[in-house]
This record gives C-alpha cells, sequence and structure tokens, in this order.
C-alpha cells in the first residue's frame, strides 16, 4: 500500500510540476504591467493555489484532499514550477511579458 501512495504522490508532484511550468503563461494573461511587484508575486501565488487545488482534485478527485502529504506536496510542485519556470524561461524570453502586455486593456485615449 505504501508504495501506491508514493507512486501517486511522485505522479501528483510530476503533474503539478507540469502545470506549474505552464502557469506563468496563464498568470501573465491576468497580470498588468502597470501592477507593483508585489501585488504580482501575490496574484502568482495565489494562482498557483488555486491551479494546485484543480490539479489534486484533477488527479484523483475530491477525495485526494484526505490525503494532507500528497495534497501539501501537490500545492508546493505547482508553486515551485511555476516560480522556477517564470524566473528562468518565460520572463528572460520575453513571452509572459509580452502575453501580459497584448492582454492588458489600454489606457484610456491611447489606440489600439
Amino acid at each position: 500500500m505504501k508504495g501506491r501512495i508514493a507512486m501517486s504522490t511522485l505522479d501528483s508532484i510530476t503533474t503539478g510540476a507540469q502545470v506549474g511550468a505552464f502557469l506563468p503563461l496563464l498568470t501573465a494573461i491576468v497580470q498588468r504591467p502597470t501592477w507593483s511587484a508585489e501585488v504580482k508575486k501575490v496574484v502568482a501565488a495565489v494562482l498557483a493555489l488555486i491551479a494546485g487545488i484543480v490539479t489534486v482534485a484533477a488527479s484523483g478527485g475530491w477525495a485526494q484532499f484526505q490525503h494532507g502529504t500528497l495534497t501539501i506536496a501537490t500545492l508546493a510542485a505547482v508553486l515551485a514550477a511555476s516560480q522556477a519556470t517564470y524566473d528562468l524561461l518565460w520572463k528572460p524570453s520575453k513571452v509572459a511579458p509580452v502575453i501580459e502586455s497584448v492582454t492588458s486593456p489600454k489606457p484610456s485615449g491611447q489606440a489600439g
């Protein structure tokens, strides 16, 4: 039984890391260039928490939340992967900042 729980934990962490790797692209749709760094960090963390909860539920249904270690590990994997891939890949490549800029409403008086 322990091997099965460990395997599902590993699967859940792997899925969480995969979700987290692409989460910054979705977060960029919500973020606005004019927001402070602190607000952007809070929004990214909240979206990672939500994505982690959805990942746990999608991995094995709502019953998965009975396994505290599995839930915490998945939430941590989503958060860690999202922050790491943003800092190492999406921000330096300018992909996330471009998405953020393109999806942000233009200030009034500025042509789109």
